[in-house]
């Protein structure tokens, strides 16, 4: 899956219209994503604790524990690793594909025009939910997605 972000990130992402400040509000929601390409994500809370891999921008993750300026996170597949706070924000949320691939519509229905796919770990900024269904936008397509097909 590491190897995949990666390619995705060099291949497919072109997110710097996710931008927005790198502050986690305090008493902040746990969901969060990476505010830089080329986050490090590391094996524990410290500079000094291996890279365990590179995180792209907008790249989701739920808090699940803080220690000093650092927050233990995980993503959809369970992984587990410590970002430093500066790195992860709340202020743009984001969702990721979790299917083999995915078809987004031009309208929240199963029955909708098709307005594109995504492949798997294609992320988007969220745009709003409206049911079962998320829109999402990226630099390459827009649309609605079941939520089932995406994380969070």
């Amino acid at each position: 899956m590491k190897q995949l972000v990666r390619y995705f990130l060099a291949l497919l992402l072109s997110l710097g219209a996710l931008g927005g400040s790198n502050a986690l509000a305090a008493g902040a929601p746990d969901q969060v994503n990476i505010v830089k390409d080329g986050v490090n994500l590391r094996s524990g809370p410290g500079d000094k604790n291996e890279v365990i891999w590179e995180l792209p921008q907008g790249y989701p993750l739920r808090i699940t524990s803080r220690q000093g300026d650092w927050v233990k996170v995980e993503d959809y597949e369970k992984s587990q690793g410590w970002v430093h706070k500066g790195m992860v924000s709340n202020k743009t949320e984001t969702a990721i594909v979790t299917a083999k691939e995915a078809n987004l519509r031009k309208t929240p229905d199963a029955k909708g025009d098709k307005a594109g796919t995504a492949a798997k770990e294609v992320i988007f900024e969220v745009v709003s939910r409206k049911g079962d269904w998320v829109q999402v936008r990226h630099p390459q397509v827009s649309g609605w997605i079941h939520k089932s097909l995406v994380w969070p």
